[in-house]
């Protein structure tokens, strides 16, 4: 060990020390920020760690395995046809209604499979932007004009980012150093419309089991989410046939697992979440039992590798958000009387700080609705309002920690500095045509 590395480690042992010492428990704005970070963290574990992530880690694990690394590089790979490319990852999110975390091991999948950097984070930022459900409700709750203005800005957004990067970083071939996993040689004997159908299944069950209620009790987004685990049952459904048909997994394992996941279903049906956990526990011993070398256990392998590499640093990013900022109507370290001050009028800083607000702080899907709400009737401006809309459900603490850990340091501060001026530009135009 040389001198350097000891004096470090030396003034890292007398950092947290000082910090321990001089801990300030005792004062009620620190005590109440702790308690608001676990809170947060109870809150994301019970809410999106069953629901959103876990399905989320299954599909990225899906897609390292049953898709072949050709057929990425082909649609979203460094030579891919650019308008293809760009134009199949600007509107993903408009079929996954997911949160600025959920994207994460689909991103880091088709990352890892070869996909162009730019394609990768046009895909990564248009994943939690681009969700219609979200813009169809900011059009009804914040008005039509920042309804329209996010819709088009996002897509905008994705595009122009992931140029940006893929001229920045990989103007030349081989520069996606992202780690390969293993994959089966045998990945070519299902058709594209078999793939797509697993496919379809997965997302199905990842979506409609994360249906958020809409504001109002009528119409068809409220008919949808009152039948949404019917819905999810049915793909869940679609996914056993496909996986007996075409996965070779035999039928008894499916019906044994099938059983209680169903009588349970029947027996609680106020609590949807206890069958639902029972049914991914199932899954995963009936790959588990697969032979090691098949296609079902490296499906397996794959979704419990995304899941070590995301899932702790997720966890750690929700608990420094929770102390910084707290919930949503609920105060951090920083009071939230500064932030409402923060963004009233449309200068640049009204809406740089908005910007920077929003990509630190983290948004579940639909909450940044409400929470706009309120600061908008506190005096927000529509700028730094739309700033926020663009900046805040693409990006979050935890997603900057586990983003780091795909990309490197370099082009994760690359990526949020682009999302964040990009808002920030953004939200000044749209404020001054729009006052």
């Amino acid at each position: 060990m040389n001198q350097l590395t000891k004096h470090k480690k030396l003034l890292l042992i007398i950092g947290i020390f000082l910090a321990c010492f001089y801990l300030p428990l005792g004062r009620a704005r620190f005590d109440n920020a702790v308690m608001e970070a676990l809170y947060l963290l109870k809150w994301y574990a019970r809410e999106h760690v069953i629901l959103c992530l876990i399905p989320a880690f299954f599909i990225a694990g899906a897609v390292s395995v049953f898709i072949g690394s050709q057929s990425v590089m082909k649609y979203l790979g460094p030579k891919a046809n650019k308008l293809l490319a760009y134009a199949v990852a600007s509107v993903s999110g408009s079929i996954l209604a997911v949160c600025s975390c959920t994207i994460l091991p689909l991103f880091a999948g088709i990352y890892r499979m070869g996909a162009g950097l730019g394609p990768a984070t046009a895909f990564l930022y248009s994943g939690p932007a681009i969700n219609i459900l979200a813009i169809i409700l900011t059009a009804r709750v914040l008005g039509l004009q920042i309804g329209i203005a996010r819709a088009v800005g996002a897509i905008l957004f994705s595009i122009i980012i992931g140029l940006i990067m893929h001229f920045l970083f990989e103007r030349h071939p081989g520069t996606n150093t992202a780690p390969q996993p293993q994959i089966p040689t045998d990945t070519h004997h299902r058709s594209l419309a078999q793939n797509a159908l697993y496919f379809a299944s997965l997302i199905g069950i990842l979506v409609f089991a994360n249906w958020a209620p809409p504001a109002e009790q009528t119409g068809l987004w409220f008919k949808i989410y009152s039948a949404k685990w019917f819905i999810a049952a049915a793909f869940a459904a679609a996914l056993a046939l496909i996986l007996i048909i075409w996965f070779h997994i035999r039928p008894w394992k499916i019906i044994l697992a099938a059983a209680p996941v169903i009588a349970l279903s029947i027996a609680i049906p106020q609590y949807p979440i206890i069958p639902f956990i029972t049914a991914v526990a199932l899954l995963s011993i009936i790959l588990a039992t697969e032979k090691p070398d098949s296609e079902n256990a490296q499906w397996l392998n794959s979704t419990w590798e995304f899941a070590q590499l995301i899932l702790p640093l997720l966890m750690l990013g929700v608990i420094f958000a929770g102390l910084l900022l707290g919930r949503p109507g609920h105060q951090g370290l920083i009071p939230s009387q500064w932030i409402a001050r923060a963004v009233g009028g449309n200068s640049i800083t009204a809406n740089l700080f908005a910007s920077v607000a929003g990509a630190f702080m983290y948004f579940a899907t639909l909450t940044e609705i409400p929470i706009l709400q309120g600061l908008m009737g506190a005096g927000m401006g529509k700028g730094p309002a739309l700033a926020l809309l663009l900046a805040g459900p693409a990006l979050s603490l935890p997603n900057m920690l586990v983003i780091r850990t795909v990309l490197g340091t370099t082009k994760t501060i690359t990526f949020v500095l682009l999302v964040i001026i990009m808002a920030t530009i953004s939200g000044i135009i749209f404020g001054a045509m729009c006052p």
